[in-house]
């Protein structure tokens, strides 16, 4: 997979983990990126330890549902520092 649709793919995987949980998340489009792209990476490392094999085609539903899953748990990190931040 290239980088243009390694970026596409994360920028996508982020709006929909933005849509699946509940509540505010803060950041544009650019954060909704690095999210989807480090969820996407950390998806491919997950699915490679599990199943024996990391992101594929960019068309496999497999690499789709790895990157949203990726995209979901960075983003809830994300949460817990930024809300820990603004409150403080």
């Amino acid at each position: 997979m290239g980088i243009l649709a390694f970026l596409i793919l994360g920028l996508i995987a982020g709006a929909i983990a933005k849509a699946v949980l509940p509540g505010r998340q803060g950041g544009g489009w650019v954060i909704t990126l690095v999210v989807g792209v480090v969820g996407a990476i950390l998806g491919g490392w997950i699915g490679s330890l599990i199943f024996g094999g990391g992101l594929a085609d960019f068309f496999d539903l497999r690499t789709w549902l790895l990157s949203i899953l990726g995209a979901v748990i960075v983003l809830l990190i994300y949460g817990a520092i930024a809300g820990r931040r603004t409150r403080a």
